[in-house]
């Protein structure tokens, strides 16, 4: 149980998605916060990220990581695709 609510975790994950994205930013790619919900950080890749086939371990060993050493083991990242924006709520 992540002990911080979703907008307590908000700018405490920005912060952490900032050292992130110039490692993105080198493989011209990039990504943008969506939502902070249950404790679960939703993003969307962008750029080159979109469609790479390293996505999924840009997401797992980089952003996630990212997060859970700055902020708490138990925090989760899910890429949510351009244009799929609404299956967010699905998520809860």
């Amino acid at each position: 149980m992540i002990p911080f609510s979703d907008e307590e975790l908000l700018p405490a994950v920005e912060k952490s998605l900032e050292k992130v994205k110039p490692m993105l930013a080198l493989d011209g790619g990039g990504m943008t916060l969506l939502a902070i919900k249950g404790g679960k950080v939703f993003i969307q890749l962008q750029g080159a990220c979109v469609g790479c086939a390293s996505s999924g371990q840009t997401l797992k060993y980089g952003v996630e990581r990212q997060l859970r050493i700055d902020i708490h083991p138990e925090l989760e990242v899910i890429n949510i695709a351009p244009g799929m924006e609404d299956t967010i709520e699905k998520y809860e």
